[in-house]
């Protein structure tokens, strides 16, 4: 089960193996879930890649519903390959302290995004991003085959 904010851990070394950056409209869900699949249907994931869409779709709606500026912005995704794993970044420009697990009641139509990442990562976590605003970002230990 994946771990809450504040209890990733770093490990190998990170690998860049993609990324895209999305204009912050609901048609970049369906292009992060694309792109996610067309870049990475050449690598030998262990994981399940619908897992992942999944997650990713989960993060970047988040990323659009909740990221605010006052300038244009963009909401960034990249994948990563540290060791076996695969970690996930998503950007945006909202405030890390905005982003936290709910609980929503079975009549609630929202809130249950991040509850997925938890149910399918091995860990996640939210901290500030290089870029300025929030990143929230998954890990799946076991990403990737035995090299």
């Amino acid at each position: 089960m994946g771990e809450t904010a504040g209890n990733y851990t770093a490990h190998a070394e990170p690998e860049p193996l993609g990324s895209m950056t999305l204009y912050p409209v609901p048609e970049s869900v369906s292009r992060a879930r694309r792109w996610f699949r067309k870049f990475m249907a050449r690598h030998d994931l262990a994981c399940s890649m619908d897992d992942c869409v999944l997650m990713i779709s989960e993060l970047v709606t988040n990323a659009i519903l909740y990221g605010e500026s006052e300038e244009p912005w963009r909401v960034r995704v990249e994948w990563w390959r540290e060791g076996e794993a695969l970690r996930v970044d998503v950007h945006n420009p909202g405030f890390p302290l905005a982003v936290r697990l709910r609980h929503p009641a079975a009549d609630e139509a929202h809130g249950r995004g991040l509850g997925l990442v938890d149910a399918l990562s091995d860990s996640w976590t939210v901290i500030p991003s290089r870029f300025g605003g929030t990143a929230v970002s998954f890990r799946v230990d076991a990403g990737f085959k035995p090299s």
